[in-house]
């Protein structure tokens, strides 16, 4: 035989044990990110994620704890799944060393967030408060606390000032801290949104009740409309008659008939006695809230009504919203809002 077909002989099973070896080096060494196996499971552990803590801080933070086995691994699946967004700040229960897939749906879990303390968006100071006794926080120290806040510069009144959000406080928190972080996170939000600078007509504080008020009066769709409406009343120097001026006046909720009586209460918070801004928040409102309170929908509209559950109409003509409360109160009568 001679040397060129020797050569090309050895060639050829040089490439087939390459092959070989390849394939099985493929297969022992799949591709992607490191990441455990459902079997690795280990203890659970308390594992912090901040406020504002974004998808990279995420999987560092579980990294570091022993919870993940690369940041790779869950960063990739956290731009990839929208729920991520939703994780909430706050002391998470975790197990240890899982994959990537099974941390996301831990961290998804409101369960597993230790001493959990949820605030609806446009909740009282007072339903805040009683959210913190069912923590165990003692009403004594949270009366204390209410004096010691800081609030941001230029807001005069606590109310509004909590920002609704799920919060986690450690056993043996103390009001003062519980209520600063909530003030500290409203800070943040309203930075964010623009009402923390004012505009040319408005204050910080007024934005901040306008905030409140729309929060109270709509659904979120409606929110830059109803933020429309309150600045075309106060241009035209007409009351906002706002029925949940009243209700948080007398600290009730859901759907209340308001009497005539009621429209009378001496208080400046009442805006049908009086035309203008209440002086403060009517709750604490989301984020949302703000961004219409300081970016409204442009519109003539003065009047609006929610005829139906969803189904909330805007007009600049008395005529046309006394049709439609017409038939929102025919709704009323048929039980359409139970």
């Amino acid at each position: 035989m001679s040397k060129a077909p020797q050569v090309r002989l050895a060639l050829a099973f040089t490439c087939i044990a390459l092959l070989t070896f390849s394939i099985f080096f493929v297969r022992s060494h799949p591709q992607g990110p490191a990441d455990y196996l459902v079997s690795n499971q280990g203890d659970e552990l308390l594992v912090e994620i901040p406020a504002g803590a974004s998808g990279g801080d995420i999987a560092s933070i579980l990294l570091k704890a022993g919870v993940i086995k690369s940041t790779a691994a869950f960063f990739g699946l956290a731009v990839t799944d929208p729920r991520s967004s939703s994780i909430a700040p706050g002391t998470h229960r975790l197990s240890a060393t899982i994959p990537a897939r099974i941390a996301l749906d831990q961290l998804l879990d409101s369960k597993r967030i230790a001493n959990l303390v949820k605030i609806a968006e446009g909740s009282w100071s007072s339903e805040v408060f009683a959210e913190l006794e069912k923590n165990g926080i003692s009403t004594k120290d949270i009366h204390k606390s209410v004096l010691q806040v800081k609030l941001p510069s230029g807001i005069t009144s606590l109310e509004g000032t909590f920002f609704p959000a799920q919060y986690s406080f450690a056993k043996g928190t103390t009001a003062i801290l519980a209520l600063q972080k909530m003030v500290d996170r409203f800070t943040e939000e309203a930075k964010a949104s623009g009402i923390y600078s004012g505009t040319s007509d408005f204050s910080f504080q007024s934005l901040l009740t306008i905030a409140s008020l729309v929060q109270a009066e709509g659904d979120e769709k409606d929110f830059g409309k109803i933020s429309q409406v309150i600045r075309n009343r106060l241009k035209l120097g007409m009351p906002l008659e706002f029925d949940t001026s009243i209700h948080f006046i007398k600290k009730v909720r859901g759907q209340i008939f308001l009497s005539t009586a009621s429209t009378k209460i001496p208080s400046l918070y009442n805006t049908y006695l009086h035309t203008g801004l209440p002086p403060g928040a009517i709750g604490n409102p989301g984020r949302k809230a703000m961004d219409a309170a300081i970016t409204p929908e442009s519109g003539d509209w003065i009047f609006f009504i929610t005829v139906a559950p969803g189904d909330t109409r805007f007009t600049s003509k008395y005529s046309e919203f006394s049709r439609w409360k017409s038939e929102y109160e025919r709704n009323l009568r048929n039980g359409v809002f139970k």
